[in-house]
């Protein structure tokens, strides 16, 4: 890759809407065969500045080179014609179809009037055993996992001839493992010569995948520098501008009252299947207890009981001495439940609403923003503006659409309005997915200083060094059921056996 011909240049690049400079005078250099992390903060710019080069956006300054040679990309049709191909952080398949018809939609084979199945299906099975993208022609698209689809959001861009890769936080969605095999399909698409974008603010993802890393902060260009060599300390101050915590610094816990009660849970899951099986745990005041596990082992559907999205089949919920077992989501809220939602776009806002609205969703009812059931445009916006001040929430005022934010930003006004509730009992299930470095401190930071106020918190998280960093202490499930409790100094080996099933690992007292 050192001395490769550049294949993609973008010079001087600036991108406004409105009043708000998404990107300012951005200079990017893409190298043939070369992975190029753009790292930066939620609302960097990072999206909008790829956004300008796939055709979504056009700049209101500077150009564009391919190849050395000046082009204009007023489409995506016109980016995917010049081998630009973009793999977004939201898929863009059709559920319905196979993985093979969603190869070849817009540039189908034909026999007579037909589409000539047998040959997308080929053409498909030739191309995932060519860059090692194990997927099924013949599958639909809706019974895949995430890191399937992805598979075929990168096999299509491929299909389309893609010498330019770009991928928009590819990870977000994916396990660990799943990760893994994706850096294992970047390598080989790099040594097969194709140029990849990898966008993240993930600093060791970063750092194991990538050639070089420019870093935008703000909508400007920090820095291009050369992965190795580089830290996550070093890139990290980089995105944020200062030093930042890597690690959680929280007093010793001064546990209180027991404010959350499960008792001998079980849950079944959409199909009617077991999928919580006689779970019993507490939580007191003053105290972070997090669940560690690997993803789909009962963690939703535990959360979705205790929060009332989903009725148990048996067993017990107790919130500060009273009885919630199957109560609704209202009530559990009014008895003091806060719930940072997984899925932030699913359960967490409503993206056409503004942020005043979204940040009223709890507290519409009460005297401080309504009279007579009429409710207060004036006082909304007065109490969001605070909160978005208070929260850091960047890209947006009070009348600003929620769907118009970063996700990092959106998972700000979620935790702005479960917070400003003030809920004796909080669950915080993957409160920093998507999250950028800096923007994680401040949600850690957070979290432990409710704790500290006097809330129990419940940490569900798919990070295990979240869990061990935040937690006073850590429940494993494994298929539905607790199997162990263990301190957050446990050794990740410890927590690799119960997270796998081996059973409670011993831990040195």
């Amino acid at each position: 890759m050192p001395g490769a011909p550049v294949a993609l240049e973008l010079r001087g690049i600036t991108k406004r809407f409105g009043s708000l400079v998404a990107n300012q005078a951005i200079d990017f250099e893409l190298k043939r065969g070369e992975i190029h992390a753009l790292l930066g903060e939620n609302g960097a710019g990072k999206s909008t500045l790829m956004n300008v080069l796939y055709g979504l956006h056009q700049p209101d300054e500077g150009e564009i080179l391919l190849d050395g040679e000046p082009v204009r990309i007023d489409s995506a049709r016109k980016a995917i014609g010049l081998g630009i191909g973009m793999v977004h952080q939201h898929f863009m398949l059709v559920p319905v179809m196979t993985v093979a018809e969603n190869l070849v939609l817009g540039s189908e084979p034909h026999q007579g009037p037909l589409l000539d199945y047998k040959t997308a299906a080929r053409r498909t099975r030739e191309l995932s055993e060519r860059f090692g993208l194990a997927v099924d022609p013949d599958a639909l698209v809706e019974d895949l996992g995430v890191g399937a689809q992805q598979r075929v959001e990168i096999l299509r861009a491929l299909f389309r001839g893609a010498k330019v890769l770009v991928l928009d936080e590819p990870t977000a969605v994916l396990t660990a493992q799943e990760a893994q095999d994706l850096f294992d399909v970047l390598r080989a698409l790099k040594a097969d010569g194709t140029s990849v974008v990898f966008i993240s603010h993930k600093l060791n993802e970063v750092l194991d995948v990538s050639d070089r890393v420019t870093v935008l902060r703000r909508g400007e260009k920090v820095d291009t520098v050369q992965t190795e060599g580089s830290t996550e300390r070093s890139l990290a101050r980089l995105m944020v501008g200062r030093d930042v915590l890597l690690r959680v610094d929280k007093p010793t816990h001064d546990p209180g009252d027991v404010m959350l009660e499960v008792h001998d849970l079980e849950v079944a899951d959409d199909r009617g299947l077991p999928a919580v099986r006689g779970v019993s745990f507490d939580v007191r005041a003053r105290e972070i207890v997090g669940v560690a596990g690997v993803d789909a082992n009962g963690q939703s559907e535990l959360i979705e009981a205790i929060t009332g999205l989903r009725r148990p089949e048996s067993g017990s919920i107790r919130v500060d001495g009273h009885d919630l077992t199957g109560a609704g989501p209202r009530a559990i809220q009014d008895a003091g439940v806060g719930h940072i939602a997984e899925d932030r776009h699913r359960r967490g806002l409503v993206l056409e609403f503004n942020l005043a609205e979204n940040l009223s969703l709890r507290s519409y009812r009460g005297r401080a923003l309504s009279r007579l059931g009429f409710l207060s445009p004036k006082r909304m916006a007065d109490r969001a503006r605070g909160l978005l001040r208070d929260y850091d929430v960047r890209g947006g005022e009070g009348e600003t659409r929620a769907a118009s934010l970063s996700g990092g930003n959106q998972q700000k006004v979620v935790i702005a309005r479960e917070l400003s509730a003030d809920p004796k009992v909080l669950i915080a299930a993957q409160p920093t997915r998507g999250l950028d470095v800096g923007a994680i401190e401040f949600v850690h930071r957070r979290l432990v200083e409710e704790r500290d106020e006097g809330r129990a918190i419940l940490l569900v998280s798919l990070e295990l060094e979240e869990i061990r960093s935040l937690s006073d202490r850590v429940l494993v499930i494994y298929e539905g059921a607790i199997v162990a409790e263990l301190p957050p100094s446990a050794s990740e080996e410890d927590f690799g056996v119960a997270m796998t099933g081996g059973g409670r690992a011993e831990v040195p007292a």
